[in-house]
């Protein structure tokens, strides 16, 4: 499947990635930014027309949400190295012996770290699920991947980089495909352009490609331009 179509698992099947897209919605409510890394706030308006304004009061949200998922993962975590009767028996009696209140404290406080401040560098340098992933998917120059239409490229001038802000992962969908190595396959770029681009009445410049199209994305790189057949 990863060779196929790359990061499938991570875009729809993840629940990091889930968390990923749960608190990148809540920090851009709460400061404009969909990360605390992002080096200025994403404009108000969105792709579909609606007008988020950015809400202080959604830090208190965010936090609680991530402290909440943290708390659950390091849980569901804890079931695995004992037997989950005996750990949610002791949590409901409030019985939970020593080592397993160390356990959930320091499993919750890592994971809120994950969450909070690196859930986008643990997705790209910390899964080894993704990583073989995207290994298995870039070595495949005719795999799935996201491409643009070069023809229509003065479409994207009164753009306000839609696809690039839609992106969980904080990537440049009209790149080359070496520069799309952790794309999750989410599809929220190509809902992006398509939505910007109904406005003109015209067709979205982002879509699919796979087999001999995908080559213009997968190999256009040091200086290379693959030949494809012309209907790409």
């Amino acid at each position: 499947t990863a060779w196929r179509y790359g990061r499938l698992y991570c875009g729809w099947l993840c629940p990091h990635f889930s968390v990923v897209e749960k608190v990148n919605a809540l920090m851009l409510r709460a400061s404009g930014r969909p990360s605390i890394w992002e080096s200025a706030p994403l404009p108000e308006r969105q792709p579909d027309g609606r007008l988020i304004k950015r809400d202080p009061r959604y830090w208190i949200v965010t936090i609680v949400v991530a402290a909440g998922f943290a708390f659950l993962w390091a849980l569901s975590l804890l079931t695995y190295l004992l037997p989950p009767f005996e750990i949610y028996h002791n949590l409901l009696t409030a019985s939970l012996t020593p080592n397993q209140l160390r356990f959930l404290g320091i499993g919750s406080g890592l994971l809120f770290i994950d969450f909070m401040f690196a859930r986008h560098l643990f997705c790209r340098f910390g899964c080894a699920v993704g990583l073989f992933q995207s290994l298995a998917w870039m070595a495949n120059h005719k795999a799935m991947v996201v491409g643009f239409d070069n023809k229509r490229v003065e479409s994207c001038i009164d753009c306000n980089a839609a696809c690039d802000n839609a992106c969980p992962m904080r990537l440049k969908p009209r790149s080359i495909k070496r520069h799309m190595f952790t794309c999750t396959q989410c599809a929220r770029c190509l809902d992006a352009c398509e939505q910007v681009q109904q406005k003109h009445a015209a067709p979205p410049l982002l879509r699919w490609l796979d087999d001999e199209c995908a080559r213009h994305v997968s190999e256009r790189d040091f200086g290379r331009h693959p030949d494809i057949p012309g209907d790409c």
